[in-house]
């Protein structure tokens, strides 16, 4: 059973339905606001690692280009500080997929409301480390077996701990100690903390 067990699955499913019925006309604000200013589809799904190493389409607002990964491969090829800032983060500054509506999205963390609906599927949790890609699960070394052991979360200690300003194995650190401790009392206390980080769009990229 996953970190947590019942009693967080609980928590998760009534923090969920909560955020979805009061976020619900905002969403769809979000969505009309994709559709009439970039076209194309309204949500991505990529394929992230979840509880025990299964696979899930995460959900989030589309926020970049279609050729996304053309554009970033031109980039990279054209800056390699920004390639080294990617390897070791997996996150860019200045990201040239990203489109206007998008950039305000991400500035906001908006653009991952749609994963309240993983966390009523179960694929993820309101609070646990951030759903990572495949290729990430090596950057945690030997401690991958504490991401393994939870649902991935909406939000979590990474979030509120300095997010893009962090490296990735604070990250990792920060995951960690999570699991480790784990506690309904921690998963509450970082749920309050993380509405004035997104509030104020600190440490976001």
């Amino acid at each position: 059973m996953p970190v947590g067990g019942r009693s967080k699955r609980t928590f998760d499913i009534a923090v969920a339905l909560a955020a979805a019925v009061l976020l619900l006309p905002l969403m769809l604000l979000i969505a009309l606001l994709i559709k009439l200013f970039d076209g194309g589809t309204i949500i991505f799904r990529h394929r992230r690692i979840g509880y025990r190493g299964g696979e899930f389409d995460c959900l989030k607002f589309r926020t970049m280009h279609a050729n996304g990964d053309t554009v970033l491969e031109r980039y990279f090829a054209n800056s390699p500080a920004a390639h080294q800032e990617w390897l070791e983060k997996r996150k860019l500054t200045h990201d040239p997929r990203v489109t206007k509506i998008g950039a305000i999205l991400r500035k906001t963390s908006l653009d991952e409301l749609p994963q309240i609906l993983n966390v009523l599927k179960g694929e993820m949790s309101i609070v646990g480390p951030r759903p990572v890609v495949h290729d990430e699960i090596a950057l945690y070394g030997t401690y991958s077996h504490y991401y393994l052991q939870s649902r991935p979360g909406l939000t979590g200690a990474w979030q509120i701990g300095g997010r893009s300003n962090t490296s990735y194995s604070h990250r990792v650190a920060l995951d960690v100690a999570y699991v480790e401790q784990w506690s309904m009392r921690t998963d509450f206390w970082i749920v309050v903390r993380t509405i004035p980080v997104v509030l104020t769009v600190r440490d976001s990229c």
